[in-house]
Order: structure tokens, then C-alpha cells, then sequence
């Protein structure tokens, strides 16, 4: 059995540099209803989703932070496992995206990020392709000095984390 559901487009987001968070020009992506959650542990199908695709390094399961943050040095894929929230994706001025069991949004180095509001049982597995380190970063006048000159030095990705060598993260981040 998939673990994909199918190979549709994610949707993407741009965001502009805020003066506080960089985000990036890259688009987030978001992949609605792309994994199988019907499994009795769909955090795991998601693990190996990410693992597969090359996305499996520092995995954690937990939830989305209620404070703004980005990740200057790695880009970032968040799968929900289950329950629901509203993201606030690019900063105070960003987009409120709902995530739902399956979606993947996955963030370029920069893109800011909250939870604005979850369901009790909200559960995202995040992964990262290899690289450096995932940073919290909070933005702050310092950190945004120095996330505008690490954002730049992380490397593209080999693979989608959803739909691997051959995902639309490939074309459209290139």
C-alpha cells in the first residue's frame, strides 16, 4: 500500500522579507490530503514518507509552536499525523493556512511560522533533508542580520519530501 494518496500539486505561497523574518524566495508548498493518515499510527507512515524521500533527518512528533519562529539554516517539512490547526505562515503578515490530517507543508529556509490555533489531539511529525542543524529562530532585529546571511548558503534539496526525485518541490524550488 502508498503511502502517498496521489501526485497532485502542492499549493505554494510566497511571502516578502518583513523586516523581522527573512522568509525566502522560495514558495512555501503545501500538500493537501498527500499522505495515507488511516493507519493506526499515521505518524509513522509519515516518518516513512520523509525517511524515503530523504527527509528523515532530526524526525521529531509534537506540535506547531504558538509563537513566530523560522529555521535560517535548513528547510523544514511538517506532516500532520492528526487533529487540525490554523498556521500563520510568513510572519505577522503572513497567510492562516489550515492544516488536516495528511497535508505536508514544507518551508524553505526563513519562512516564519505559528500555531494560531490546534484541536487537543493536533500531531505533526517535522523532517528536514541532510544539512546543518534545525535552529529555532526567533525574529528579532540580531537574528534577522544574521539569518540574511545564512538563508542563502542552504543548499536545494535532492528530493521532494512527498513525492521524492521526481516531486514538484524539485521543479518549482529550482
Amino acid at each position: 500500500m502508498s503511502l502517498v494518496r496521489d501526485q497532485t500539486m502542492p499549493h505554494a505561497y510566497r511571502f516578502d522579507d518583513d523586516g523581522l523574518v527573512p522568509n525566502n524566495p522560495l514558495p512555501l508548498l503545501i500538500y493537501k490530503q498527500a499522505v495515507d493518515v488511516s493507519r493506526p499510527d499515521p505518524a509513522a507512515a509519515i516518518e516513512q514518507l520523509f525517511e524515503r524521500n530523504g527527509w528523515g533527518q532530526q524526525m521529531w512528533r509534537n506540535g506547531i509552536f504558538d509563537y513566530t519562529h523560522y529555521h535560517a539554516t535548513v528547510h523544514e517539512a511538517l506532516g500532520v499525523a492528526r487533529g487540525h490547526a490554523l498556521v500563520l505562515f510568513g510572519g505577522e503578515q503572513g497567510e492562516a493556512i489550515e492544516l488536516k490530517p495528511g497535508d505536508v507543508a514544507v518551508l524553505p529556509a526563513g519562512t516564519g511560522h505559528k500555531r494560531l490555533f490546534a484541536t487537543h489531539d493536533f500531531q505533526v511529525v517535522g523532517g528536514y533533508p541532510p544539512g546543518a542543524e534545525m535552529q529555532v529562530t526567533r525574529p528579532t532585529p540580531g537574528n534577522y542580520q544574521r539569518a540574511l546571511k545564512s538563508i542563502p548558503q542552504v543548499a536545494l534539496p535532492d528530493s521532494d519530501p512527498v513525492g521524492g526525485r521526481d516531486g514538484a518541490l524539485i521543479r518549482l524550488w529550482t
